[in-house]
């Protein structure tokens, strides 16, 4: 796939720190990474980059995070940070927001309810 002609191809900001899930293997996970060989262009946006190109730059870059084979690394890597540009891990930095909230509630519910299940073994 190449990059959409009024776009200039540009190096993606791959970090240089390893992912606890792969450190047993040979190197870091983004050495692994597609996007540190394909269409790295498509990942970061332009500046005052029109909607729809946007977007269909994003719907590129996430076709080639389809394919990547340390998605899951790059994800969480991108939740841990959370990286506030791009696409990383096959979401866009509003996904990311989207998958952080989810993931805050979620630890909510969870200590709310490991609380009321102490409280009624106490009494219990």
């Amino acid at each position: 796939m190449l990059p959409l002609p009024h776009q200039p191809l540009q190096v993606a900001a791959v970090p240089t720190q390893r992912s606890h899930a792969r450190e047993d293997q040979a190197g870091p996970w983004h050495s692994e990474a597609v996007c540190r060989r394909d269409e790295a262009g498509l990942f970061f946006a332009p500046s005052k980059e029109p909607t729809a190109a946007r977007l269909a730059r994003e719907e590129a870059a996430k076709r080639v995070c389809a394919r990547c084979p340390v998605l899951v690394d790059c994800r969480e890597h991108a939740l841990l940070q959370p990286e506030p540009y791009g696409v990383w891990g096959g979401l866009t930095a509003a996904e990311r927001r989207v998958v952080l909230a989810r993931r805050r509630r979620r630890e909510v519910e969870l200590r709310n309810a490991a609380s009321a299940t102490g409280r009624i073994a106490a009494a219990g």
